[in-house]
């Protein structure tokens, strides 16, 4: 059985994340180089290792290993469509043709891709201008404490690359710059740094755009173009600057594959290129180039297994330039949309027979997640044989360029949040056209905290918090609890603002004694009414005027406090423990109840985990 190690491309310099399936490394290469990412789960119990590229040094629990959660998803035919899943967003696709890889839209100022011809001579290699676009990346990482979500961790380093791109930009990994608080660059031949400001971060797709205010970085700069997709056998040049020393570094293969991959980064499946140019810490948001000195992607990721050698990944200019678009539309970056449906393949003739499908396509709808747009307009029992009058084959792929095929999540990538989809489907045997809004993934359990800072609220000494993942990696999953995990993997929002709100921890003092060994433990109800997400718990303990306070938790655990006297006793416990504030500033404001949430809530879609054998079962996808 393979062992595998996922590095995101940027060395860390001393601290190593483990994930529970797999060792998801990201590297950033300062002076040392480390690891930090999401993992990703092989229901099939292969282990797969997924390796981003950039190096850094290690925050305060350096040397010491964090496991990781884990995301359901099947290497092979297990495949998450378009994030429906527990774990994460998948695929998403654009609804156009497959000849141009480019993004299709064109009625804005969009990133095209260039197919100039610049042909580069190998003796000429050294002297080629599209080095001098590859510059270093050094950042200072400050990450929040999701166990004590009022403070951070200690600051840590990392380096990395990126290019440019023109118009005062540069392009990087999303990894690379994660909770940032300085950012500095530094050009080949060059002995000065530059302070660099993050624009875009692209989680789900692991890409970042960074801009630089000083006109003497930009002296002389030329841009790298954007060449199209390569083919197989291509040959590729990795240039960036990983561990073993300090100055630019180039490594060469070809394209072995193209297909929907899984980004460690962002647990979410887009397209990537697998290469088998060496790809090390410090090279996460290098280019690559193809023989006419074109960038054709990225890296950001390796493939360490027993059994493999030689798998690095490349984020090819599709996914760049749907990054690029989306931010020149809306002035942020939105993200990729996803269907969000769990789908069953249809390659049983026996089971096409009794869904009434006379030809051998199309894919079942198993689910439908409660807060997609598809829930308004699709079925459990329908089939869908038809993405935007492309065909959708019954093992759940379709054409993609000649002779080739590629997963059906691959077209909904293709959509910016807000596009409507055109599906063919067979309902009742019965063929019809309807139309579905896309748009990003809503998590039950978030991947990553926005803003950088979790939430937070501390009512005489009982700290809550909502389950993230990176609260799950630091707390360690055997003290999270099977019950508490199985929801965080599997289970789906029922409406857009859902939360699973935990007791974290206990401050002990003589108000809550009797409580002080409670941890992670789901809080369920507040004095009977049912908890929607930590800004209602907020509300609802700001206006009680009962004389107690009752938390009701999973398996009918009861905390009691007398209002009175937590109350009077909170300002002191926060002094003892030197808590600045009894809750985060998000809760600072004003709670507005959304009218879908209360009928919502009373649906069991949250409440009953989906199994690990619909999961994980190799006919079953999400889209």
């Amino acid at each position: 059985m393979a062992i595998t190690v996922a590095n995101c491309c940027f060395s860390v310099l001393s601290s190593t994340f483990k994930s529970r399936y797999c060792h998801l490394r990201f590297a950033t290469s300062p002076s040392h180089s480390y690891f930090d990412a999401r993992s990703l789960k092989a229901t099939n119990n292969k282990k797969r290792a997924l390796k981003g590229s950039s190096s850094s040094a290690s925050p305060r629990k350096s040397n010491a290993e964090k496991k990781l959660p884990g995301r359901l998803k099947d290497d092979k035919s297990g495949l998450y469509a378009d994030g429906i899943s527990g774990q994460g967003d998948m695929g998403r696709p654009q609804s156009t043709g497959f000849k141009s890889f480019g993004t299709q839209r064109k009625d804005k100022k969009e990133f095209q891709l260039d197919s100039r011809e610049q042909q580069v001579e190998p003796g000429s290699l050294q002297d080629a201008n599209f080095l001098n676009a590859v510059v270093k990346v050094y950042c200072t990482h400050t990450a929040p404490d999701y166990s004590l979500p009022w403070q951070k961790q200690r600051q840590y380093t990392s380096t990395g690359s990126a290019f440019m791109i023109g118009d005062g930009k540069l392009l990087t990994n999303a990894h690379c710059v994660e909770h940032d608080t300085q950012v500095k660059v530094k050009r080949r031949g060059d002995d000065t740094k530059y302070v660099a400001k993050v624009l875009a971060r692209g989680v789900d797709c692991d890409i970042a755009l960074l801009s630089v205010e000083s006109e003497e970085f930009w002296k002389g700069a030329k841009p790298l173009h954007l060449g199209h997709l390569p083919r197989l056998q291509d040959a590729v040049t990795v240039v960036g600057y990983p561990l073993g020393g300090d100055t630019i570094s180039v490594t060469k293969g070809v394209v072995s594959r193209i297909e929907v991959t899984s980004y460690a980064h962002g647990s979410s499946d887009l397209l990537g290129i697998q290469i088998d140019a060496a790809i090390n810490p410090g090279n996460s948001g290098g280019p690559a180039f193809n023989e006419q000195g074109e960038c054709i992607g990225v890296a950001f990721q390796v493939y360490r297994s027993e059994e493999a050698e030689n798998i690095g990944y490349v984020i090819p200019t599709t996914v760049v330039s749907h990054f690029l678009n989306d931010y020149e539309r809306n002035g942020k970056y939105t993200g990729f949309p996803c269907l969000g449906v769990l789908l069953q393949k249809l390659e049983n003739p026996a089971l096409r027979a009794c869904l009434q499908v006379q030809s051998n396509e199309g894919v079942l709808v198993r689910r439908v997640e409660p807060t997609s747009d598809a829930n308004n307009v699709l079925k459990q029992g329908d089939v869908i044989v038809s993405f935007d009058d492309v065909h959708v084959g019954s093992e759940g792929t379709v054409p993609f360029r000649s002779n080739e095929r590629i997963a059906f999540r691959y077209l909904i990538s293709q959509k910016f949040a807000g596009d409507v989809a055109e599906l063919g489907i067979i309902r009742a045997g019965k063929l019809m056209k309807v139309q579905v809004a896309l748009n990003p993934r809503v998590h039950l359990v978030p991947y990553h905290i926005d803003g950088g800072q979790p939430s937070y609220l501390i009512i005489a000494g009982l700290v809550f918090t909502p389950l993230s993942e990176p609260l799950i990696e630091e707390e360690c999953e055997e003290s999270i609890g099977l019950k508490l995990l199985a929801k965080a993997r599997y289970s789906l929002a029922r409406f857009k603002e859902e939360q699973i709100v935990i007791l974290s921890q206990v401050l002990a003092n003589e108000v809550n004694i009797g409580y002080e060994d409670m941890s992670n433990q789901q809080v369920l109800k507040f004095n009977g009414t049912r908890i929607k997400n930590i800004r209602h718990l907020a509300h609802l303990v700001a206006c009680c005027q009962d004389k107690y306070l009752v938390f009701e938790f999973e398996d009918n655990y009861l905390a009691v406090l007398e209002r009175e006297a937590a109350m009077a006793t909170s300002s002191r416990i926060l002094k003892d423990y030197g808590i600045p504030s009894e809750r985060s500033d998000d809760l600072l404001e004003p709670y507005v109840e959304s009218l879908g949430d209360n009928q919502a809530i009373e649906q069991d879609f949250g409440e009953s985990p989906v199994s690990n054998l619909e999961i994980g079962f190799d006919g079953l996808l999400w889209a």
